[in-house]
């Protein structure tokens, strides 16, 4: 009797369709020759026929080549570490497209001669703070503060922080030992709950690189406590530098507790270190604005080669700043009024079967950014077999469970994001069994 996996094509003969082809030039060899192998050994175990390998092939390969998928937020935070922290605009996402080829990154093209890196998007946030003398962009908003660090207190001088602002941002890093691991010493002042001006004035010295203040954005401490504003600080004699975390550039009427580089300025800082992807709403980055020839020195020193950010960056950065609000902005003005028509409008189109209900909600801004700011919102109650389902779906859509029931918060939903949405609860409804993907 024949074997039929004799019949099996040849990894060259399905290779020459023209769908394979095409896929080839879109993904790469190695993600189609993957698909291929993986269909051939389907019909080996007896699963597909052979002349169904080609099809097979064809069917499961991805769209695109990366391993990341997209996500519908409907998790009520707004700035989700684990989703990426800030969404980008329309406006950055094409800049980012357009900036992927060859582009004038560093050349003038108007002399021909090369040119200042990055100069649109450091123009444009010059613009967004006039207060600043000069502004620059990093990597992250640690390696902001890090090469502040470096430059300022080379040599190991010291830094003199509030004990009380001896944060750890995420994921195990801690402020001190980010400031320690670049060189600097540390000087710690007052107590965890309380610090005074005459704390500082006592602690600064000839070997006081300068004083650093960190916001302490992923916590609270209330009660008998107390602290000393930026203004206060700025007779020491030495540099004064505020980390203000979360990016706002400008104070933020849903977020009066939230510092901002303007105000900072204005108050007298010299240097102010920030994140790029959370409230701000554009990439990951780290900004610096301030004094201008701090910010050169900065700019100038050999360690800045190691945190440059590259092109893509530098045109999301600008996009975001000069382009429409994005979607960090926009959802931080969102409104329960706002949200309850369109919530309303999702449940008449789910199946009746799944009893959806438009419910009140707490959003918050996540991101280590205002911890204690309660956002009201609006979500869509559904039952909670479906939340593995939605997650695994075609467009995953990830929300969040509570008092048994899966909560598809709004806030962080654009409007324009509720038809996939209804599709994929419509799909994820159609998956489950007994709570189970099927």
């Amino acid at each position: 009797m024949p074997d039929p996996r004799r019949d099996i094509p040849r990894t060259d003969q399905i290779l020459a369709d023209p769908r394979m082809r095409e896929a080839a030039d879109r993904l790469g060899t190695r993600l189609v020759k993957q698909a291929v192998v993986a269909a051939q050994q389907r019909c080996r175990d007896g699963e597909i026929e052979p002349t169904a390998v080609a099809d097979v092939a064809v069917a499961s390969l991805p769209d695109r080549a990366t391993t990341l998928r997209r996500v519908v937020n409907a998790t009520g935070v707004v700035v989700h570490t684990n989703l990426g922290r800030a969404p980008l605009s329309r406006a950055a996402v094409d800049a980012v497209g357009t900036a992927a080829g060859a582009t004038d990154v560093e050349l003038d093209l108007t002399t021909g001669r090369r040119g200042r890196r990055g100069r649109g998007a450091l123009e444009a946030l010059a613009a967004q703070v006039p207060e600043a003398g000069a502004v620059h962009v990093v990597n992250n908003g640690a390696a902001a503060l890090a090469l502040v660090t470096r430059v300022l207190a080379r040599g190991g001088r010291s830094i003199v922080i509030a004990r009380g602002e001896l944060v750890e941002i995420g994921d195990g890093f801690r402020i001190p030992e980010l400031l320690e691991s670049v060189g600097a010493g540390l000087r710690e002042v007052g107590t965890t709950n309380r610090v005074r001006p005459s704390d500082y004035a006592e602690a600064v010295d000839s070997d006081t690189a300068f004083v650093l203040k960190v916001h302490p954005s992923n916590f609270r401490v209330s009660g008998f406590t107390s602290s000393v504003p930026v203004r206060e600080l700025t007779g020491l004699g030495v540099p004064v530098v505020v980390d203000i975390g979360s990016g706002l550039l400008t104070p933020h009427p849903r977020l009066p507790d939230e510092p901002d580089a303007t105000t900072a300025l204005r108050a007298g800082a010299d240097l102010v270190t920030a994140s790029g992807d959370k409230l701000l709403g554009g990439p990951q980055c780290g900004l610096l604005l301030g004094e201008a020839g701090l910010v050169e020195r900065l700019r100038r020193d050999p360690f800045a080669r190691a945190l440059r950010v590259d092109k893509l960056t530098l045109a999301a950065l600008e996009a975001t700043l000069t382009g429409p609000t994005p979607p960090v902005p926009a959802a931080l003005t969102r409104r329960p009024d706002d949200l309850r028509p369109r919530a309303r409008t999702i449940c008449e189109a789910l199946p009746a079967e799944l009893d959806p209900q438009v419910v009140d909600s707490d959003g918050v801004v996540g991101g280590g950014g205002a911890p204690d700011v309660v956002l009201p919102s609006v979500a869509v109650a559904l039952p909670e077999r479906l939340a593995g389902a939605l997650r695994l779906g075609e467009t995953p859509v990830v929300g969040r469970l509570e008092r048994g029931r899966l909560l598809l918060d709004l806030l962080a939903v654009a409007p324009e994001e509720d038809g996939e949405l209804i599709d994929a609860v419509r799909r994820a409804a159609g998956n489950t069994i007994d709570g189970e993907p099927r």
